[in-house]
C-alpha cells in the first residue's frame, strides 16, 4: 500500500469517527517517517547509525597484530569472533579447491584497508 492510500485510510477513518484527533497525528506521523526512513539509502548512512551490515562492512580492516601474509585472516577473526587459525584453514581448504581461497585473499588483501 502506498503512502497516498495509507493516508486516504487513515482520513476516512479519521472523518468516521474510529480514530481521535490526537490518534490520527500519531498515525499520519508514523506513516511519513516510514516513508522518510525507507528512501534513505542505508549506503550512505554513517557507522554510528546504519545498519549492522553496513557497520560490520565498515569496521572491517586487515590486521596489523595478527598476520603472516596480509593481515586478512587477523582482520576476519576481529570482525566475526571467530579465531584466525580458522579464518586460515578456511583460506586454505579454499585453494585446494580450483585456487578459488587464492584468489580471494588476494583481492581481500588489495580492497581491504590496513588498520590503523
Amino acid at each position: 500500500m502506498s503512502d497516498a492510500e495509507e493516508l486516504k485510510r487513515l482520513a476516512d477513518l479519521h472523518h468516521a469517527g474510529v480514530l481521535s484527533d490526537e490518534e490520527f497525528a500519531k498515525a499520519k506521523e508514523r506513516v511519513l517517517n516510514a516513508s522518510t526512513r525507507s528512501s534513505t539509502s542505508y549506503a550512505y548512512a554513517s557507522p554510528q547509525g546504519g545498519a549492522p551490515a553496513v557497520n560490520a562492512i565498515n569496521g572491517f580492516h586487515r590486521s596489523r597484530d595478527d598476520r603472516w601474509i596480509g593481515g586478512v585472516c587477523g582482520g576476519l577473526a576481529r570482525l566475526s569472533g571467530l579465531a584466525a587459525w580458522f579464518w586460515r584453514i578456511v583460506f586454505i581448504a579454499l585453494t585446494m579447491c580450483a585456487g578459488g581461497g587464492m584468489l580471494l585473499y588476494f583481492l581481500l588483501w588489495i580492497f581491504v584497508p590496513l588498520e590503523d
